[in-house]
């Protein structure tokens, strides 16, 4: 293909608010255009990019016994709020009503709608198991885009969905859904960790996130030097938490003025963060016309982990209490708030680095006014115990092994969703006594246009991008120095037909330019091999560079479709360790 008839439009610079190097990259290799906020064009280069992805998760589904079908985007609202989830989505779901003023959305994840098409085909479990995938764009509205296309309001993604009649078909048809998508990111080239997550909104127990460490990622991957990796919302260490032996003293209230942190309090009272308790005000809603008011209560030097407190008291959603919420309830500015005299109304768990406090100092729910010497069940009531913390780095995680933190990228998501949404929207079949029974789900989702982002944070370099060879654009980029030399380019074009007669796909940059701009341009588009036709080439004698290493080597003309080949299995081996 000649360079010239490409949409290519390279930059010298990135945009300003340009931060992630694969946005500031895949900008300048004109891969992308910005049409608004998280709306992005995918040029012709980054298409097929996407295509070869396309064809790699296809490859593998289909080993893995899915079938793959098509939904529509645009969705009717009555399934998500049968199910819940037009409400508790949030701000993040697309929500638009039609000429007669229906409601719609348009869709981020399909769980409802596969479930009702399976809903009205299938009523018995002879015809289970089943997985079906799609590849389709979906729409969140982001608070905030960024990054690229790493978070944008629209994108493409592959989601997939098992239906089983029992536990056993969900847990063979899950272990499959994983085989198959570490075989995806294997053959892509990333660099990932598989690591236990929380479901979120997408309902359920049990998930496994697939993260690719980068310094831009969103998530904290908490892992060990062992078998131990899981999101920090998931995260667990070993408790070392000692029984403080102190004889409980008389509580007193003490004035700290202008106190409305920790730091703050200790400052104040003199003493040490740990001895405080941080008290945080949640409103749980329970259900659709019920909410809890939830008091946590952490040590002084402890996050609260809100995906923990969700899961301990099974709420559909948790949300930081506001002023006016922190001033009906406990008659208190969010800064002053505390577990003593709190009324039955307020359910109070307490993290199980607490329980182990004696003689503690938290808020007195009075602006200004701390107590100190508090204790559990004597000044205070707690309803609940449990792991309610952020873990840290450096605590023994379950393998017995430190923990260590690094940004990751979630790449690609499995559920066990169980019957959270047949048992909602109707999906039963006969089992084999003839009883209804729940269809039982799983859900799995790779972010398609996500891993271009990810593959190049892991890859690009400060002269560009750097593709691995299974979903570069292009295998090779035959650069002649000189296009409005004839005989270059007739050399150039007889690369290009024996390449592509080898099976090679490849770019012939024919644009009349310098070679400065060509050998430029080059790097930032990120094939895996350049061959350079120049002036040896009237002697026989081309250079190949390899884009990763930035290692060259002349070889003869007649040589030169063995050593790509040579050249590109090496690189495909090394991508694979």
């Amino acid at each position: 293909m000649k360079q010239s008839k490409v949409l290519i439009p390279t930059k010298k610079e990135a945009p300003s608010d340009a931060e992630a190097l694969s946005h500031k990259m895949m900008i300048r290799a004109g891969y992308i255009y910005q049409v608004s906020a998280g709306v992005w064009s995918y040029l012709p280069l980054a298409y097929r990019v996407i295509r070869k992805v396309e064809n790699i998760i296809r490859d593998e589904m289909d080993k893995a016994g899915a079938v793959e079908m098509l939904m529509p985007g645009l969705l009717p609202a009555d399934l998500w709020k049968e199910s819940g989830r037009y409400e508790s989505y949030g701000d993040n779901l697309f929500k638009l009503k039609d000429r007669r003023d229906r409601d719609f959305i348009l869709g981020p994840t399909h769980e409802e709608t596969f479930t009702e098409v399976l809903r009205d085909s299938i009523k018995s479990y002879k015809k289970l198991p089943l997985v079906v995938y799609q590849l389709q764009d979906k729409f969140r509205d982001e608070d905030r885009p960024r990054y690229g296309i790493l978070r944008g309001k629209e994108f493409e993604m592959l989601d997939g969905y098992s239906f089983s009649a029992d536990q056993e078909g969900l847990d063979e048809a899950y272990n499959n859904q994983a085989k198959a998508y570490r075989n995806i990111f294997d053959r892509i080239g990333l660099n990932y960790k598989v690591i236990l997550a929380d479901s979120g909104t997408m309902g359920g127990k049990n998930s496994q996130e697939f993260s690719a460490p980068a310094e831009v990622g969103e998530d904290i991957i908490a892992y060990t030097d062992g078998d131990y990796a899981a999101n920090i919302e998931k995260a667990e260490s070993k408790f070392i938490g000692v029984q403080q032996t102190a004889a409980p003293a008389p509580i007193e209230k003490k004035a700290t003025p202008g106190a409305h942190t920790v730091d703050e309090a200790a400052e104040s009272l003199d003493l040490d963060p740990n001895q405080v308790i941080k008290s945080m005000l949640y409103i749980a809603k329970m259900s659709e016309d019920e909410y809890q008011p939830v008091l946590v209560l952490m040590r002084g030097d402890d996050e609260v982990n809100e995906a923990k407190v969700t899961n301990a008291i099974d709420c559909e959603e948790l949300e930081l209490a506001t002023e006016e919420d922190a001033e009906k309830y406990l008659n208190a500015h969010p800064g002053s708030l505390g577990p003593v005299g709190v009324s039955e109304e307020v359910k109070i768990l307490a993290d199980n680095y607490v329980k182990v406090l004696v003689n503690m100092a938290c808020g007195a729910n009075e602006d200004g006014y701390h107590y100190v010497n508090a204790n559990i069940d004597r000044d205070f009531r707690v309803d609940q115990f449990g792991d309610f913390r952020n873990v840290k780095e450096g605590e023994i995680a379950p393998d017995g092994k430190p923990l260590k933190f690094t940004p990751g990228i979630e790449i690609g998501h499995i559920f066990k969703l169980g019957t959270h949404y047949s048992s909602k929207l109707g999906a039963q079949v006969l089992d084999s006594n003839g009883r209804l029974t729940d269809v039982i789900m799983g859900s799995y989702g790779i972010g398609v246009t996500r891993l271009l982002s990810a593959v190049a944070e892991q890859n690009a370099d400060e002269n560009g991008l750097v593709w691995p060879d299974s979903i570069a654009p292009f295998d090779v980029h035959v650069i002649p120095v000189n296009a409005k030399k004839e005989d270059q380019m007739a050399i150039a074009d007889k690369i290009d037909q024996q390449l592509t007669e080898a099976g090679y796909e490849v770019l012939v940059d024919d644009r009349k330019e310098r070679a400065g701009v060509k050998f430029a341009d080059s790097d930032l588009i990120g094939i895996p091999i350049r061959v350079t036709v120049g002036k040896k080439a009237q002697d026989g004698i081309v250079e190949i560079k390899i884009r990763k290493t930035g290692e060259t080597v002349e070889v003869k003309q007649e040589e030169l479709v063995n050593t790509v080949g040579i050249l590109l299995k090496q690189l495909n081996e090394e991508k694979n360790k």
